[in-house]
């Protein structure tokens, strides 16, 4: 498939319907609170050309962080005062995380709201890099910028379910893992999203 067609069934997975996402969809035991408040939060899925077709950014968190140590994730971050909405917030996070300016994303649009286990309500923007794109890491942020194949995070094949303890019970996720990057949580979530609607 070339870049073209892979942008196209870019186009139509997000014509397809489905419902939010959460990181507790493989454990339907656990029991959200009603009337819990989550925060807003955009992440940018942003593919750009190669000679093998479309490519997903992705990055490698600081092992220095707080949160999520070392874990890969999308650029993308919380929504601030200044954001008019999340594809704002993650155009916003993705120049300050990896260097992407704004103006060479052509957005096509959103998934649905995923909702993690820290308390955010993100949501997912897909986009397609227009411009030669030379990653700049943000120091203390971002410890790695990479590049996944278009073909691997969009085949449901490549996705499989794990589990580990967390807080006391066996908490089961998603996991996609490419190469030396384990892919897993709330990113492998959100792409396995879009794999099964590209596959439908």
């Amino acid at each position: 498939m070339t870049a073209p067609d892979q942008e196209r069934a870019l186009r139509r997975a997000l014509a397809c319907k489905s419902g939010p996402s959460t990181d507790f969809d493989l454990n339907p035991q656990v029991e959200l609170p009603e009337g819990r408040k989550l925060r807003a939060a955009g992440v940018l899925a942003a593919f750009q050309k190669s000679d093998h077709g479309l490519e997903l950014v992705l990055t490698k968190r600081s092992s220095r962080l707080k949160h999520h140590p070392g874990q890969i994730a999308f650029p993308g971050g919380k929504q601030d005062e200044g954001d008019r909405d999340p594809v704002a917030a993650a155009l916003r996070e993705a120049q300050e995380e990896v260097g992407l300016a704004p103006d060479t994303v052509d957005v096509l649009g959103t998934l649905p709201t995923h909702e993690t286990v820290t308390g955010f309500l993100v949501t997912p923007v897909l986009g397609i890099i227009r411009d030669t794109f030379a990653p700049i890491p943000e120091p203390g942020e971002v410890d790695e910028v990479f590049t996944a194949p278009f073909s691997h995070v969009t085949d449901p094949a490549r996705f499989r379910i794990e589990g580990r303890r967390w807080r006391g019970q066996r908490r089961l996720y998603y996991t996609a893992p490419l190469g030396p990057y384990y892919i897993w949580g709330a990113t492998a979530r959100i792409l396995r999203g879009l794999a099964e609607r590209m596959n439908r």
